[in-house]
């Protein structure tokens, strides 16, 4: 695929604020944050890679609770 033709591709965090921050603090240009909706899942921030792909990332609180790969289960994965 060519460098930046990935639009949309999409990271579901459980806080956006600290997402967001993290990025930021490793010198990644972020969008500020937006509520569309006051509900979980509502919430969104946006930044681009080095390479030119564009993406959204989504907060879901419900991930930190449950998340999509049980803990027990992160180093079988390298997370």
């Amino acid at each position: 695929m060519t460098p930046g033709s990935m639009r949309g591709l999409q990271l579901v965090v459980a806080d956006a604020e600290a997402g967001r921050a993290e990025l930021m603090s490793r010198g990644v240009e972020c969008s500020e944050i937006q509520v569309f909706d006051d509900r979980d899942g509502g919430t969104f921030f946006g930044f681009s890679d080095p390479d030119g792909n564009t993406w959204s990332v989504q907060q879901i609180k419900a991930r930190a609770e449950k998340p999509l790969i049980p803990v027990e289960y992160r180093d079988r994965f390298g997370l």
